[in-house]
C-alpha cells in the first residue's frame, strides 16, 4: 500500500476514513464546547452569577480531557495488539453514543444534581472515545503514505478538525437564525447532538471497509505484539513520549483559547451578539485549514519538526497580540486576530500527524502517539478555557496572552532535543 499511487481507490478510501472519522469525532467534541459556552451554564449549573456559571460549564468541558489519556491507553493497547481498524470503529461508537445521549439529558431544573452528574459522565465518554481516535486515524494515514508524502497524508486527519468545527458551528448558527432565543435555550441546543447519529453512521460505513495497514501487518510478522504496550513504551521510549506530550501543548492552547474561550468571553464580557461572533469564528476556522495544508507541504519539503518549531515561535507572537486585538473594541480586529491565531495553529497542529507517529516503532506506535497527543491535550487544552476565564476575570486579557505565549514556549523547548526521530515508519 505504501508504494501505491496517491490517486488509487484504496488510498482515497484510507484518506477519506482518516478525515471523515476525525471530522465526526471533532464535530461531537465541538458541539459540546459550543453548547458549554452558550447554554450549559444556566441549564445545568445554577449559580449566583453568569461568570460562575460559565466557569462551571467550562469545568464540565474539561472532564473529557481527563478521560482522553485513559482512552488512549485502552485503545492504544488494543490498537497495537489486534489492529488499527477495529479499534477505530470502537472509538467512534463510544464517542457517538455519548454525544447522542447528551441530547436527551434532563436539566438541573428537572432532575437536580443528577443532571450535571450525567452531563459530566457522558462528557467523560466523549473524551474516552476521542482518546483512541486521533492516534488511530493518524496511523491509518501515515502508515499508508508513499515515500515523501508522510506529512501530506498525515494532514488529512488534522483537516477533520476544521471540517468538524465548521459543521458544528454552522449548525448552531443556522439554529440561531431559525429559532428564537427562547426556543434555542429550551430545546434547540439538543438538535446538534441528535444530528451526530447520522454523521457517526457515515464514519462507520467508511471505516468498516478498511483493511489493516502494511506497517502493522509487518510488525506482527517480525515479532509477537507487546503484552502490555504501555509498559514497553515507558521502558523504551519514555523520552520521546515526554517530549511529544509537551510538544502538542501549543496547538491545544491556541485552539481552545481561540474558540471556546473567545466565544464565551466575546458574548458574555465584550457583549458581542452570539450569532455575529459565531459567524466570525466560522470564517476564521477556514484559516486553520489553510495553515494545515501549507504546513503539510512544507513539512514534506523540510521536516515536520522544523515546521512545528516555526509554529511555536509564531504562537508566542500571537499571545502578544491577544489583548490589544481581542479586546480592541472592534469586531474586525477580533476577526483578524482569530483568523491569525487559527492560521498559526495549522503550523503547530498539521505536522503532528506525521511527527508524533514517527517517534515510535510500529509495535507501540498507537499507544505512544495517542498518549502523547491526549496527555498534551490535558496540559494545553483541558483547563485552558477555565484558566483563561479566571485570568481574564482577575487581570484582563493581558494575562491570557501571557498564558498563550508560555504554551508556545513550552512546546518549542520540548521540540529542541528531538533532532532525530526513532522511526521512519
Amino acid at each position: 500500500m505504501a508504494g501505491s499511487s496517491t490517486g488509487s481507490a484504496s488510498t482515497r478510501r484510507v484518506l477519506a476514513a482518516s478525515l471523515i472519522g476525525t471530522a465526526v469525532e471533532f464535530y461531537d467534541f465541538y458541539i459540546y464546547a459550543t453548547a458549554a459556552s452558550l447554554v450549559f451554564g444556566p441549564l445545568f449549573f445554577p449559580a449566583s452569577s453568569p461568570a460562575v456559571q460559565l466557569l462551571a460549564s467550562y469545568a464540565s468541558f474539561s472532564v473529557a480531557f481527563v478521560a482522553r489519556p485513559l482512552g488512549s491507553i485502552v485503545f492504544g493497547h488494543f490498537g497495537d495488539r489486534i489492529g488499527r481498524k477495529s479499534t477505530l470503529v470502537a472509538s467512534l461508537l463510544i464517542m457517538g453514543g455519548s454525544t447522542l445521549a447528551i441530547a436527551f439529558l434532563p436539566t438541573y431544573q428537572m432532575a437536580g444534581w443528577v443532571a450535571p452528574f450525567l452531563l459530566c459522565l457522558l462528557r467523560f465518554g466523549q473524551g474516552f472515545g476521542l482518546g483512541g481516535e486521533w492516534g488511530g486515524a493518524a496511523l491509518l494515514a501515515v502508515e499508508n503514505a508513499p515515500p515523501g508524502w508522510r506529512a501530506r497524508f498525515g494532514m488529512f486527519p488534522q483537516l477533520g478538525a476544521p471540517v468538524g468545527f465548521i459543521a458544528a458551528n454552522g449548525l448552531f448558527l443556522l439554529l440561531g437564525v431559525l429559532l428564537t432565543p427562547e426556543q434555542f435555550q429550551a430545546w434547540g441546543w439538543r438538535l446538534p447532538f441528535v444530528g451526530s447519529l447520522l454523521l457517526v453512521g457515515v464514519g462507520l460505513w467508511i471505516r468498516l471497509k478498511l483493511t489493516e495497514t502494511a506497517a502493522f501487518a509487518a510488525a506482527r510478522q517480525e515479532a509477537p505484539p507487546a503484552h502490555v504496550p504501555l509498559a514497553e513504551l515507558l521502558k523504551t521510549h519514555a523520552r520521546e513520549t515526554l517530549s511529544g506530550i509537551f510538544a502538542v501543548v501549543a496547538c491545544f492552547a491556541l485552539f481552545y483559547l481561540s474558540t471556546a474561550f473567545a466565544l464565551g468571553y466575546g458574548v458574555t464580557t465584550l457583549g458581542y451578539d452570539r450569532q455575529t461572533f459565531l459567524s466570525v469564528l466560522l470564517v476564521a476556522i477556514l484559516f486553520l485549514a489553510v495553515g494545515i495544508v501549507a504546513a503539510g507541504y512544507w513539512a514534506d519539503a523540510k521536516s515536520p519538526r522544523l515546521v512545528l518549531m516555526a509554529g511555536c515561535g509564531l504562537t508566542i507572537g500571537v499571545g502578544a497580540l491577544l489583548a490589544p486585538m481581542l479586546g480592541g473594541g472592534s469586531l474586525w480586529l477580533v476577526g483578524i486576530f482569530l483568523s491569525l491565531a487559527l492560521l498559526v495553529m495549522g503550523f503547530v497542529y498539521g505536522p503532528l500527524g506525521a511527527w508524533l507517529p514517527s517517534l515510535f516503532p510500529a509495535r507501540v506506535r498507537y499507544t505512544g502517539a495517542s498518549i502523547a497527543f491526549n496527555v498534551g491535550g490535558i496540559i494545553g487544552g483541558g483547563l485552558a478555557p477555565v484558566i483563561a476565564q479566571a485570568l481574564a476575570n482577575r487581570g484582563g486579557l493581558g494575562l491570557v496572552g501571557l498564558y498563550l505565549g508560555a504554551a508556545g514556549l513550552v512546546s518549542l523547548l520540548a521540540l529542541l532535543p528531538l533532532k532525530t526521530t526513532a522511526s521512519e515508519l
